[in-house]
C-alpha cells in the first residue's frame, strides 16, 4: 500500500500551461475523486501518473519510490480509460486475460485469476460471450477487470461512466465502490460530474480552470465548507450574497444592501475580522420555505415564488426579493414532511439557521 505523491509538477504543450508548481498527495488505499471542469488539466495529471506523459519540473513518487521517470510498464499502475478499448475479436475471458498471455503465465493460474475477477465484477456468467454481445455497462466491467487483473498498486480511472446512461451509472457507482472497498486499490476518478464523485470518493480534489488545485477534503467538507468562491459554485447549487461582516458582544451578523441583516457565526478555522466585504454561501436545501411565519430559526426574508421546478425527489423553488435578487430553495418532497401548497406568484418566508451559512473571501 503505497500513497502517490506530485511534488512541485509543472506541466505546459507548447505555450499552454497546464499545471504549474502543483503538489498533491494521493493516500494509499483511497478512492480519490479529482473533480473539476473540462479543461482544467485532469486528464493531463492522470497521465503523469501513468507514465504516459512527462513532467516539465517536479517529482511524482509511488511511496518512496520516484517514479517521475520510469517507463510505464514498471510502474504498476493501469488506467481505465473512457474509451475501453477491448478487443472487438476477443471475448470476455481473452480480453481479460491478455496481460497474463503476454507474461506468459500458465494456464491454470490465468484461468484461476480471470475467473476470480470476473466473479467479482459479476460477469462469471458472460466468460465465453463476444465483447460485440454486451451491453455497455457490461463492457465497462470488462475494462474494469482487465485493468486489476495484475494486481496493480493504483488504478486510475479516466471518466469511464461518461458513454453510460443515468441509472447504468448510478448502478455502476455502486459497483465501484463495492470493488474498490473489496481489493482495496487506490483508485483515482477523474470526472467534471460532481454526482458521479461525490458518491463514491473517500476524498476529493478540486481543480480550477487554470489546473490549480482549491481545496482538498472528504465530499461532506468539499460541499458543506467551501473555501473559495469557485468551490462552492461548481460543487452543487448555491446562493452567494455579498455584504460586510459587523460584530457585536461576540455575535457576528453580515449586512447585505439591500436585502437585511443576517446572523453568522465565526469558527477559528474560518475566522474573518469585521468591517470585512465578504461573501455569504447558502446551499438552497438549508432554507425552509413556507407561507406562514415561523419562529425557531436565526434568519428570515420575504419574497415571491417566480419559479417551479418538480424534480422528482425535490421541488426547485427561485424566489424573487424586493430588490430583483433570485434566492434559490430546494425542497424535498418526502410524506412525513408536511407539504403545503405553493403555485407561482405566492409570499413566502425563508428561513434558515445561522450554523448553515458559510463565509468566503470575494
Amino acid at each position: 500500500m503505497r500513497n502517490i505523491r506530485l511534488e512541485h509538477v509543472s506541466k505546459a504543450f507548447g505555450d499552454e500551461v497546464i499545471f504549474d508548481d502543483l503538489t498533491l498527495t494521493i493516500p494509499s488505499g483511497s478512492f480519490f475523486a479529482l473533480l473539476g471542469p473540462s479543461g482544467s488539466g485532469k486528464t493531463t495529471l492522470l497521465r503523469l501518473i501513468a507514465g504516459f506523459e512527462t513532467v516539465d519540473s517536479g517529482k511524482i513518487y509511488l511511496g518512496e519510490k520516484d517514479i517521475t521517470h520510469v517507463p510505464i510498464n514498471e510502474r504498476n499502475i493501469n488506467t481505465v480509460f473512457q474509451q475501453y478499448a477491448l478487443f472487438p475479436h476477443m471475448n470476455v475471458f481473452d480480453n481479460v486475460a491478455y496481460s497474463l498471455y503476454i507474461r506468459r503465465v500458465p494456464a491454470n493460474i490465468i484461468e484461476q485469476k480471470v475467473i476470480k475477477i470476473l466473479k467479482a465484477v459479476n460477469l462469471d456468467r458472460q466468460i465465453y460471450k463476444p465483447i460485440q454481445q454486451l451491453s455497455g455497462g457490461q463492457q465497462q466491467r470488462v475494462a474494469l477487470a482487465r485493468a486489476i487483473i495484475n494486481e496493480p498498486d493504483v488504478l486510475l480511472l479516466d471518466e469511464p461512466l461518461a458513454a453510460l446512461d443515468l441509472k447504468l451509472r448510478e448502478r455502476m457507482l455502486v459497483e465501484l465502490i463495492d470493488l474498490q472497498s473489496e481489493l482495496k486499490t487506490t483508485f483515482v476518478y477523474v470526472t467534471h460530474d460532481q454526482f458521479d464523485a461525490l458518491p463514491v470518493a473517500d476524498l476529493m480534489a478540486i481543480m480550477n480552470p487554470d489546473g490549480e488545485i482549491e481545496q482538498v477534503g472528504t465530499p461532506k467538507e468539499i460541499y458543506e465548507f467551501p473555501i473559495t468562491l469557485f468551490v462552492a459554485k461548481f460543487v452543487g447549487v448555491t446562493n452567494l450574497f455579498e455584504g460586510i461582516l459587523l460584530s457585536e458582544n461576540d455575535s457576528y451578523k453580515i449586512s447585505i444592501p439591500d436585502i437585511g441583516m443576517f446572523e453568522v457565526v465565526i469558527t477559528e478555522k474560518r475566522k474573518f475580522d469585521p468591517g470585512r466585504h465578504l461573501l455569504m454561501n447558502l446551499r438552497p436545501e438549508k432554507i425552509a420555505i413556507s407561507k406562514q411565519e415561523l419562529t425557531g430559526f436565526s434568519n428570515h426574508l420575504i419574497g415571491k415564488v417566480e419559479t417551479i421546478i418538480y424534480h422528482g425527489r425535490s421541488t426547485q423553488y427561485g424566489v424573487s426579493l424586493p430588490n430583483g435578487f433570485i434566492v434559490k430553495v430546494f425542497e424535498q418532497n418526502e410524506e412525513h414532511f408536511p407539504q403545503e401548497d405553493i403555485d407561482y406568484d405566492d409570499v413566502v418566508h425563508l428561513y434558515w439557521q445561522k450554523e448553515n451559512v458559510v463565509l468566503l473571501e470575494r
